[in-house]
């Protein structure tokens, strides 16, 4: 075991977020640049989406923060089903202590894979699809452009790669410097890079984009980025 970051130990290519959910979100905003942003970013725009009885799905949900603050955006709209998805029993946990306070969410312990998706206006994955392995990503992203219904979005956040070895250079080099300045010591740097290695496989802004293409959806616009994270929407 290697130490991550305060109270946050991982395996080496073995990162799990197992027993981490009580940290995660502390980490996380240290770890993605503009990550609440996004949040933030997304609520935004699902003003253009989301009716009175729009069902969203969060993918990936973790603890439910941004499911949480989408409610709060839209507290008029009490026929909303806000449901989140996520494969950690302990971060779902976490997340059902908000449902509590707004019964319009719910959140469940599984792989998005076996979900059978009702239709909906709008579908979340922040940085999720890119800890798929890639031979189910399309799968995936085929099932919600089915569920989607039409005029509905799908937001994906993803890590991306670069098109080049210089610029991917760059990107590397410029991330480090991010970390560093959040509070993150070299070793700790050094220690998330090793656990992450054939956990997490990033697709470049192209590849991320032919596979939401492949999926039936014609309409794609990044809507952020900073460096090597892209916030990417895909209109049906």
């Amino acid at each position: 075991m290697v130490n991550v970051d305060k109270n946050i130990n991982q395996h080496n290519a073995g990162w799990s977020f197992e027993n981490i959910s009580e940290d995660f979100d502390d980490h996380i905003q240290k770890s993605i640049p503009l990550y609440k942003q996004g949040h933030e970013l997304v609520c935004q725009y699902s003003d253009f989406f989301l009716k009175p009885d729009s069902v969203v799905y969060d993918i990936g949900c973790s603890t439910g923060q941004f499911l949480a603050k989408l409610a709060r955006h839209h507290p008029q709209k009490t026929a909303l089903r806000l449901v989140g998805i996520d494969t950690v029993e302990d971060m779902i946990g976490y997340a059902k202590k908000l449902s509590a306070e707004d019964p319009r969410m719910s959140f469940v312990v599984s792989n998005a894979l076996d979900v059978e998706f009702d239709n909906c206006d709008m579908v979340v994955a922040n940085y999720t699809i890119q800890f798929l392995p890639p031979r189910v990503r399309q799968t995936l992203i085929d099932a919600i452009y089915k569920a989607l219904n039409w005029g509905g979005a799908f937001f994906m956040f993803e890590k991306v790669r670069a098109p080049d070895s210089r610029f991917q250079d760059y990107s590397n080099q410029v991330y480090i410097e991010f970390k560093l300045k959040n509070g993150f010591s070299e070793a700790e740097i050094i220690n998330k890079a090793r656990s992450i290695k054939g956990v997490m496989e990033p697709f470049s802004s192209q590849g991320n984009t032919d596979m939401l293409k492949r999926a039936g959806f014609t309409d794609i616009v990044t809507v952020q980025k900073y460096v090597c994270f892209e916030g990417f929407l895909a209109i049906k």
